[in-house]
């Protein structure tokens, strides 16, 4: 049985973080999907042209990234980065049905929302501080890199692979979900201002469209400072 561990030095500095969880045993991912990029289209549509940069969900990161040291205008959280495609070229690519579907959950809530090939981890999904001796390859590359020490990562604790720096920065490649990705671990954030009410309800939104254009099969939960440990069983 492995686990998904957010690490207490976490909840010591961010009480109020809170993360949802789709733990996707089996799903049908596609490079297109119609039904999908009209739903994510009409939402780009209507984010256009509105300042939402400002918003206090965004601007919740903008001070977490500052309290870790690390400029959140040259290193934006995921969100901050989906915002600024949108307003800059009018959206981004479909990747596939999965990746489509939680960019449209991130931008319709704004807050960071990303997923990883859980057949690629062989230890726990652990979000926690970095040491240092970790490894990371950037998605879409091939080049190795090292984690700052004292940055926090989302790794897999057996092989020190990193999956995400700066928390939801930058992901990495060995995880990134595919056509072929069959099982999955999909990770909602909220911090500060989020409510845990406004996590649920974009966690249960996304499973419910996973459900229904991708045929997933899956068990929700949640963590936070009274639970920050879950075991899975994929």
């Amino acid at each position: 049985m492995r686990q998904i561990i957010v690490d207490q030095e976490i909840f010591d500095r961010f009480p109020n973080f809170k993360r949802g969880l789709i733990i996707v045993s089996h799903v049908e991912n596609g490079l297109s999907d119609e039904t999908i990029s009209k739903i994510l289209n009409a939402e780009i549509e209507e984010r256009t042209g509105v300042n939402l940069l400002d918003h206090e969900y965004v601007k919740a990161w903008d001070s977490v990234y500052t309290n870790l040291g690390v400029n959140p205008n040259k290193f934006p959280p995921s969100i901050k980065s989906l915002l600024k495609r949108v307003v800059k070229s009018g959206g981004f690519p479909f990747i596939n049905s999965i990746v489509a579907l939680f960019n449209y959950i991130s931008i319709t809530y704004l807050i960071p929302c990303g997923g990883d090939d859980t057949d690629k981890v062989e230890g726990n999904l652990r979000l926690g501080i970095s040491k240092g001796n970790e490894i990371f390859v950037p998605l879409g590359s091939m080049a190795s890199e090292t984690p700052v020490p004292g940055e926090v990562i989302y790794f897999d604790d057996k092989t020190l692979n990193v999956m995400c720096r700066r928390w939801n920065w930058r992901n990495g490649d060995f995880t990134k979900i595919q056509e072929s990705t069959t099982r999955l671990v999909i990770n909602i954030d909220g911090i500060d201002s989020v409510p845990r009410s406004v996590i649920e309800k974009a966690r249960d939104e996304l499973a419910e469209l996973l459900t229904r254009q991708c045929r997933a099969k899956f068990t929700t939960d949640l963590l936070d400072v009274n639970r920050r440990i879950v075991d899975i069983a994929l």
